[in-house]
């Protein structure tokens, strides 16, 4: 009987244990700042690449929607045609404009759009009548998804200035 008692004290002694790791939100938060302290800040006058390409997707695209909307492209679309023509190609020259400078508010308009243009090719393409509908909407879909993706760590480098007033937490 008294090795049983040796050994059940051995056992109630605390054993050293390691520290907790976090759990949840914690780990989580502690994720995010490893990932925002592995950014590189933008120098001044600088431009994420993806920011640059965007720009550009966006200004072809403003310039394509001016010309098809003059030349009376007939989209299949009910209403005036050249009103949404002339709409859409200043949305997206201001976005354009906007990447091209550099500004927050023009990647997240962007990444607006881009959203969209991502849910209505994934709709699209369920409704392709042959292979070319199905080629042009997967090289569509595919593009405007990697787009997307890759603005994402831009729209963390360029960062929303900080209004008067407002306190950063964390």
């Amino acid at each position: 009987m008294a090795g049983n008692r040796k050994r059940r004290k051995q056992r109630s002694k605390p054993r050293p244990q390691a520290p907790a790791q976090p759990r949840g939100y914690e780990r989580s938060r502690q994720r995010d700042e490893e990932a925002r302290a592995a950014l590189k800040p933008l120098r001044p006058g600088e431009r994420p690449t993806a920011v640059t390409v965007g720009a550009i997707v966006a200004g072809v695209f403003a310039l394509a929607n001016l010309v098809a909307g003059i030349v009376g492209y007939d989209y299949g679309s009910e209403g005036n045609k050249l009103t949404g023509s002339l709409v859409s190609a200043a949305i997206l020259g201001v976005v354009a404009v906007g990447m091209w400078r550099g500004r927050y508010w023009a990647v997240l308009g962007m990444q607006t759009l881009l959203g969209i243009t991502i849910v209505v090719m994934a709709l699209a393409l369920l409704r392709a009548v042959n292979a070319w509908a199905f080629i042009l909407v997967t090289v569509l879909l595919v593009g405007s998804g990697t787009l997307f993706w890759f603005l994402i760590k831009a729209m963390a480098r360029i960062q929303m200035p900080e209004r008067p007033g407002s306190q950063r937490t964390g």
